[in-house]
């Protein structure tokens, strides 16, 4: 199991002024599917993924990322764990502004221990399946939020990470753009290997095993498109 949620609540706040965005959600997720958690705004799509990330911590319950819990780890050991098992792309991109599209990629390979040489290879490998060979050299301010969208995902899959984390991922793309990034995430899903994707964009759903639909900070729907694996109920 590449990521567990058990019993997890979110709150924001205290006291009176407290805000409760997550409800007791528990979802368990295996290797080799491609997962979609879809919902309207404010249903808690993001805060969820940051939890299964180890970016927040929960209110109340248990989180483990590849085997390791990280609800009440040190930031250190989840930080060891993240690097080493997860890849994340993030809605806002979280590019580093002073560097080329190729060392925005090296760069996280690097800091997982990669030699230099090598990982701008990896890198300059990664771009180009993102359609960005001929962008290699531009630093984030020279590149449309196409372009830095799939420098994200590129960083993202690069390091060949357990499981793939995606804030609206394809957001910023065009319908081409958009169907092509999630063919390589789809073909990134295997053996020891899924993809997590938070989106608004039902025409996705041709490329995901599996929808997990949340609202007013509950699962309310956990569905396989594989007719043999879908029960189709409600989980609320």
């Amino acid at each position: 199991m590449l990521a567990r949620a058990t019993s997890v609540s979110k709150s924001y706040g205290a006291g009176a002024l407290s805000t409760r965005v997550l409800f007791d959600v528990s979802l368990a997720l295996p290797a080799g599917e491609l997962t979609l958690l879809m919902g309207p705004s404010g249903s808690g799509k993001t805060t969820l993924l940051s939890i299964l990330a180890g970016l927040l911590r929960p209110s109340s319950g248990d989180v483990e990322l590849c085997g390791e819990p990280i609800s009440g780890a040190t930031a250190e050991a989840v930080t060891r764990t993240r690097r080493a098992n997860l890849g994340f792309v993030f809605q806002t991109y979280n590019l580093f502004p002073a560097l080329t599209a190729l060392d925005n990629v090296a760069e996280i390979l690097a800091m997982k221990g990669v030699p230099l040489g090598e990982a701008r290879s990896r890198a300059r490998t990664a771009l180009t399946r993102v359609g960005l060979g001929e962008r290699l050299h531009h630093v984030p301010a020279k590149l449309s939020g196409g372009e830095k969208q799939r420098v994200a995902i590129a960083r993202a899959f690069t390091g060949e990470p357990a499981l793939i984390l995606g804030d609206e991922p394809t957001a910023a793309l065009d319908g081409t753009s958009a169907a092509s990034v999630m063919q390589l995430l789809r073909d990134h899903v295997g053996p020891g290997r899924s993809v997590l994707l938070v989106t608004h964009d039902h025409r996705l759903e041709r490329f995901a095993d599996r929808v997990i639909e949340l609202a007013d900070g509950r699962i309310q729907r956990d569905t396989y498109r594989d007719p043999q694996r879908n029960t189709g109920e409600l989980v609320a």
